[in-house]
């Protein structure tokens, strides 16, 4: 079931490796685990993506492919979990990351007043960049352990159930 809800929204991977902002991979993307849909790809995709997620520069999108091409998992899914960060979520995401960072590095967290400039953005992150950054790979790391975990685990309770339903055809059609 999971799979066919999940493919069923899968991009046709000749369109993906035609697409001009993935040229840059070449040949790699004829790799046919990189289109495939089982527990390894879809769990180490959603890793990838989730990690990506929490890396703060823009182009997420061609670092998750290019991360899913070297490790080989589903490169549709880890893009597409790539917009867990969006307008809407980045603020907390990062905000919380700062936090986790500040609390990890025992600095006290900073407060500040947000505005929309470049100037302000830069003064700001001269300041905060270390818990920042530490806190975004620590949130990152442990999106990624927890998602990939998570399908993984969701993967394997669909399989023995399905298992289990069709064990239960074949003895009602014995009797």
């Amino acid at each position: 079931m999971p799979k066919k809800i999940i493919k069923r929204f899968m991009p046709d991977h000749h369109k993906v490796r035609e697409h001009k902002h993935l040229q840059i991979f070449g040949t790699l993307l004829h790799d046919p685990n990189l289109f495939h849909l089982n527990r390894r790809s879809v769990s180490g995709a959603f890793a990838v993506g989730l990690f990506m997620a929490f890396v703060p520069v823009p182009l997420q999108m061609v670092f998750a492919a290019g991360a899913a091409i070297l490790v080989r998992v589903n490169l549709p899914v880890s893009v597409a979990l790539v917009w867990i960060t969006n307008p809407i979520t980045i603020p907390p995401m990062f905000y919380s990351a700062y936090k986790i960072g500040a609390w990890l590095l025992q600095v006290p967290p900073r407060p500040f007043h947000i505005e929309l400039s470049l100037e302000w953005l830069m003064t700001e992150l001269t300041v905060i960049w270390q818990p920042f950054l530490l806190g975004c790979f620590v949130s990152g790391v442990f999106s990624a352990a927890v998602g990939y975990a998570v399908i993984r685990g969701l993967w394997r309770l669909h399989i023995i159930s399905y298992i289990k339903k069709r064990r239960q055809l074949r003895a009602d059609k014995k009797l």
